[in-house]
């Protein structure tokens, strides 16, 4: 997996939060006393949890090194694990389970969070929220663009999809399972500023295996062609670029 840049990341850190925000909203809180968060990042969203459980040992997952780097250096009281997150477990079943825009990452996603599910205590919770924005155009002409020539043969064989998963796809997913289920989805109208916001935003996440995947010349040329086809189809506004962002959320409880 290419590396990642905290810093592009963290350039729209709020927007970026407030799908979390809602989601631990309708995570129960009662009797809480450990959290696991899956695909922890640098860290930036450890206080929101820590804020629903302040009671909560918390332990940070994530597969990047300069992720955890960053989350280390913030936050040196927090213990932050690199480790693959589709195969580390915890020692012992925990209380909650959460996980922030991971899992659409992982090819065998449903899978894996079948086998998690075992890692969480009776009445427990597994909390999730996954992008479902593959097919608007910030991703369709960035796979378009990585399809053509010249650089398809070097983008060849790199990450170039993402899953669409509704909500009723993690409602049977834990359903099945006993688990009781609370599962949306939401479109948030995130308005951006500055330059190329558009471009900025998914070069901190979605496109970043395709970025790095090209050699600097090609690189420079695919990010100017990319940068106008994303000012086409977002155009600026006089009160910001509009980016519309779909999500998927699930939050289940384990049977007591």
């Amino acid at each position: 997996m290419p590396s990642w840049d905290p810093a592009q990341y963290l350039r729209f850190a709020g927007d970026r939060a407030r799908p979390f925000v809602d989601l631990l909203a309708r995570v129960p809180r009662d009797g809480v006393t450990s959290v696991v968060d899956l695909g922890c990042g640098p860290g930036n969203l450890t206080p929101l949890i820590r804020s629903a459980f302040p009671d909560a040992r918390l332990v940070g997952v994530d597969s990047s090194p300069e992720m955890i780097e960053q989350a280390l250096r913030d936050d040196p009281d927090t213990e932050y694990v690199l480790a693959d997150v589709a195969t580390w477990r915890p020692g012992e079943p925990v209380d909650v389970i959460v996980s922030n825009a991971l899992f659409q990452w992982l090819p065998d996603r449903l899978d894996v969070i079948a086998d998690l599910t075992s890692s969480v205590v009776p009445g427990g919770s597994f909390a999730l929220q996954v992008p479902t924005n593959g097919g608007a155009p910030s991703h369709r002409l960035l796979f378009e663009l990585a399809r053509s020539e010249p650089f398809a043969a070097h983008t060849a064989g790199v990450f170039d999809r993402f899953p669409q998963d509704e909500p009723d796809v993690y409602l049977d997913l834990f359903a099945e399972r006993g688990w009781t289920v609370d599962a949306w989805s939401t479109t948030y109208q995130h308005v951006l500023q500055g330059e190329d916001p558009v471009f900025q935003w998914v070069s901190g996440t979605g496109a970043r295996p395709v970025l790095q995947a090209l050699p600097d010349d090609l690189r420079l040329q695919f990010e100017a062609e990319y940068k106008a086809a994303l000012r086409e189809a977002y155009p600026q506004r006089p009160w910001g670029t509009v980016l519309p962002f779909s999500r998927t959320f699930c939050v289940a409880s384990a049977p007591s």
